[in-house]
């Protein structure tokens, strides 16, 4: 399947009374495709935040039309929404640890493929009993820088462990040996 007609199949999806973040429906998705516009209406499809009503599949669309645009980046974040879609959304405000304190040296890079322990609050079997593994997503940034401080989402590992948590609950992060970050909750959908 091509570029246009997999952003017609993942339009086709969204209900009448779904609005983008931006206020846009699904007919302003089939304007900019009649114009062969596919990287707009690509952004305005990601832009949907309707985890109640999007199916895995939208996702999926979204992803090859994306690989298929070699929008590698893009792609990824829809893989990610995917997993959301799946497992839930779970953001949080992320400050890192200062470099001359203890923390890290190197960003944070934003496209999910770091994996620190985090302390939840729920003990755990095994020597770390309060920790447990979630990537991290940076929002509106390509990293986080040393020090920096940042909206992120998370994607546990086991994602059944993080549902007591609720806006405005602390967690902390951890890589090694002292604490890595702060991050507060600030919406959680599981």
């Amino acid at each position: 399947m091509h570029v246009p007609e997999l952003l017609r199949r993942a339009t086709d999806l969204i209900p009448d009374d779904a609005r983008s973040d931006a206020g846009l429906v699904a007919a302003d998705v089939r304007e900019y495709l009649v114009e062969d516009e596919w990287d707009l209406a690509l952004g305005i499809l990601e832009d949907f935040d309707g985890i109640e009503w999007q199916p895995v599949e939208y996702w999926d669309l979204l992803v090859e039309a994306a690989r298929q645009l070699f929008l590698e980046r893009r792609a990824a974040w829809c893989r990610w929404r995917g997993w959301e879609t799946r497992n839930g959304v779970v953001k949080a405000d992320l400050q890192l640890v200062a470099p001359e304190a203890g923390g890290r040296h190197l960003p944070i890079p934003g496209d999910g493929k770091l994996r620190p322990m985090w302390a939840i609050g729920r003990a755990a079997p095994g020597p770390h009993e309060d920790l447990h593994i979630a990537r991290i997503w940076v929002e509106f940034a390509p990293e986080l820088e040393p020090g920096g401080r940042g909206s992120v989402r998370l994607a546990p590992l086991t994602p059944l462990n993080w549902r007591h948590l609720a806006p405005g609950d602390p967690i902390t992060m951890h890589e090694r040996s002292p604490v890595a970050g702060m991050a507060t909750i600030t919406e959680i959908r599981m």
